[in-house]
Parts: C-alpha cells; structure tokens; sequence
C-alpha cells in the first residue's frame, strides 16, 4: 500500500483534528496506508510518524486544536534537515503529503517538492482566514463563536456598569475577524487595518448616542492595527465613559470544533486525498464563492489576501 502522511503545521485551529479523522479514512478507503506526522515540520525532520488507523482517529473529531501537535520548525529551511525528512518517508514509504495549515507551511512544503518531488496537498486552516484564494479557512467559525461568546458576556456588564469595553482580537494584518465580529455584535466602533477611521467624527456619533441615553459602547479592535490601548484611552478622555480593554488572545483559538468546522473539514480533506489521487503536485484545496477546487501553490503564494468587499461596506459606518 502506497503511504500518505497526514501532517498539521502552523497555528492551531478548531476543524484540524476533524480534518485529520477524514483525510485518515478516506485513505484508509482509497487503498492508501495513512501515516500520522506529530509535531509539524520538527516531526518531519526527527521521525515523528506513526501508521494511522481509524481507530487511532475516532475520538478526536470534537477537540479543539490538533492532537498532532504543531511546531514552527526554522531548520525545515536548510536542506541538509530537508534532506533528513525526505529520508524519513522513504523509510516508511510514504509518497504524498497531506499539510493542514497556514501559507506558510504551503511554502514550506512547496520547497520539499521542489527539492525531492514528494507532492501535497493543502488544506488551508487558520483562525485569521487570510490565506489567498480562499473564502474560508479551517477555524474560522469556531473563532467567531467563541468571540461572540466572549462580546454577548462583555455587553452584559458594560451595560450594568455604565462602561464602554474595547475587545481586541487576532488577525496579525486582516481584519476579518474584528470585522465579522463588530457586525454580528452590534458593536458601535471598529478598527481595522483595511479601513481608515475618523475619531472625531466617531466622537461626534457616539456623544449623540450618550445624549440619547446610550449607556454603554463596544468597540472590537484588530490587534494588527495597534490601537486598542489608545482606543480605550480615548473613550475615557473624550466620552468621559468608564472604559476597559479585553484582549482575547489565544481564546479564540480554542474550543471544539462548530458544525460548520467540521464539514468544511471533512469537504477539504476528501478534496484533498482526490487531488493527490488525481495526480496532482501542490495544490491548495480552496472554498470559493459556494463551491470547493483546488489552486496551485503558486497563485495562493503570489496573491494578497483580501478580505470581501461587502463585509468591509458593512464596517464603514462603525470608522466614522
């Protein structure tokens, strides 16, 4: 039996395990020997892997983050540590390479074909879905509930105490989930580096509101913007409201995987097991515009992540 190793690499995200239960089965049924590679791209280089069964996978569909574990490994850039992992799966006759993971690790792996053709496939897993070509990526939605969570518990207490809370959350340099989270809270101020913001014309908005009988405010901030202490400064000197700062930080990557992680994880990974099947070298498995296909590593690698139009217009009105 041909072996393929399933691998996860980068930051951990909500769908990766139910993505590596499906990509296992789904092997195990095309007449694949499935291999499971612990501790991302350190486990290629130090022989982490282990033949997969069903049963080895059958209890890990509703846990958050990836029970394979995932490394940031800067040794996989020097060729000689390559070199060593090429070895490793030609020890354990494994031709192909599934990688759950951000664009990182598609580049990473991209060079090990390159340097010893063993083809991947992709499936793009990251909470801050800003990986190119692609509407959704693995973890996206559980991260959006667990902010969701976090703001509908923020806005009860605010509005007992009269506070206005300023909510930080990941994106590095997308906005997507501040975005996507200030619409569906109904947050009054968002901050993201897509978008300019106007202070003054938002100071003016806002003190209309207070002078209404607004008691509250909540503002969701993109960390990549650097702006959340200053927010929350500026709330408290220029709308004289108590104000507080909740940054969420690895919160959001937590939490078992929703219903929609779970199916965009099965979709991706069968997708991905027929790509390889198909022949193909280095595809991305990608989600556009309500249909699953597949890119190569090339134009997800050379294209800027943009983030969709709509959501951006429905964000204006908090910048200003």
């Amino acid at each position: 039996m041909e072996g393929i190793a399933i691998m996860t690499s980068g930051g951990d995200a909500a769908g990766m395990n139910p993505a590596v239960k499906c990509a296992v089965e789904y092997a195990l049924s095309q007449g694949y020997q499935p291999y499971l590679v612990y501790n991302g791209l350190r486990g290629l280089i130090e022989d982490h892997i282990e033949k997969a069964t069903s049963n080895a996978v059958s209890s890990i569909v509703n846990r958050g983050g990836t029970v394979l574990r995932s490394t940031r490994s800067k040794r996989f850039f020097e060729y000689e540590h390559r070199q060593k992992a090429y070895e490793n799966l030609e020890k354990h006759g494994i031709k192909k390479l599934v990688v759950i993971g951000g664009d990182g690790s598609f580049r990473a792996l991209n060079q090990f074909y390159t340097d010893f053709k063993v083809p991947f496939a992709g499936i793009p897993a990251t909470i801050d879905n800003d990986i190119p070509g692609t509407d959704y990526c693995l973890g996206v939605d559980t991260a959006l509930n667990m902010i969701r969570q976090s703001v509908d518990s923020i806005r009860d207490t605010a509005n007992s105490f009269n506070r206005a809370f300023v909510v930080e959350t990941m994106g590095r340099d997308c906005g997507y989930l501040a975005m996507a989270s200030a619409v569906t809270s109904g947050a009054e101020i968002c901050m993201v580096p897509e978008l300019e913001y106007n202070l003054d014309s938002i100071g003016e908005r806002l003190r209309l509101q207070i002078k209404e009988g607004r008691n509250f405010l909540i503002g969701i901030v993109a960390e990549g913007t650097g702006m959340s202490d200053y927010l929350t400064r500026w709330i408290g000197d220029n709308l004289k409201m108590d104000a507080r700062l909740t940054i969420l930080g690895h919160i959001q990557r937590g939490g078992s995987p929703t219903v929609r992680d779970r199916l965009m994880a099965f979709k991706f990974a069968t997708a991905a097991v027929d790509s390889l099947q198909r022949g193909e070298t280095c595809n991305i498995m990608v989600y556009r515009s309500g249909s699953f296909g597949t890119l190569p590593i090339q134009k997800v690698a050379d294209t800027r992540c943009v983030v969709d139009p709509a959501l951006i217009d429905m964000c204006r009105p908090l910048c200003k």
